[in-house]
């Protein structure tokens, strides 16, 4: 019988150490995206590896808009979206074809680095021609890490993606956002969701 992992308590999720908070809209996504897009082209990569999950937002929109292959990879400290290991572990890894490729490893957050460059290393390994790395945000202690940043920033960022979770048959807010902000000082709010357009679903089996 294996014993259900427990969340770490010291992690390097230490959200104290963010100082303030940045709210991130769609629409704001989708500017840092074409931005990365402009910064990444002159390099003409060939593959693009996003790390899910946070990675899949825009490692996809970012091989739309440069017309490239894309390969989700996947390595986690968490487990059911509670993080439970000291270092990332192998869940989906790099394909073979990218030997001899130029491959860009696409993430959300830069904080530590480690992430992005097991899997720049793991690219490489297995033949990639070169691998680069590029980030929507990172903290300044982050920077040295990816090849492209969207931008650089020691607040709280709120994704547009992950702020709320559907529980006991209503939206809330993701927990570990509620210990984050709690950590600034500040109340998880509505106010502090992302404003959608209210939709019901028109089939459901």
């Amino acid at each position: 019988m294996v014993d259900k992992p427990q969340p770490m308590t010291p992690t390097s999720y230490d959200y104290s150490t963010r100082k303030g908070i940045l709210p991130i809209s769609w629409n704001d996504f989708h500017g840092l995206v074409k931005a990365l897009a402009v910064a990444v082209a002159p390099w003409r990569p060939e593959i693009i590896l996003p790390v899910l999950r946070g990675g899949a937002y825009p490692g996809a929109l970012l091989a739309q808009i440069l017309q490239v292959e894309v390969y989700p990879v996947r390595l986690s400290r968490r487990e059911n979206d509670v993080v439970v290991h000291e270092s990332p572990r192998w869940l989906v890894e790099p394909p073979p074809v990218v030997a001899g490729r130029r491959v860009l490893v696409v993430d959300e957050m830069c904080s530590t680095g480690e992430t992005i460059t097991l899997v720049r290393q793991r690219a490489l390994a297995l033949g990639a021609a070169e691998a680069r790395a590029a980030v929507l945000y990172a903290h300044t202690w982050g920077v040295a890490v990816p090849d492209y940043i969207g931008l650089i920033t020691d607040e709280l960022v709120l994704n547009p993606w992950d702020r709320e979770i559907f529980t006991d048959g209503a939206f809330r807010f993701h927990p570990e956002y509620v210990t984050a902000l709690t950590q600034q000082g500040v109340a998880a709010d509505s106010s502090l969701l992302v404003p959608t357009t209210q939709f019901i679903a028109q089939k459901v089996s």
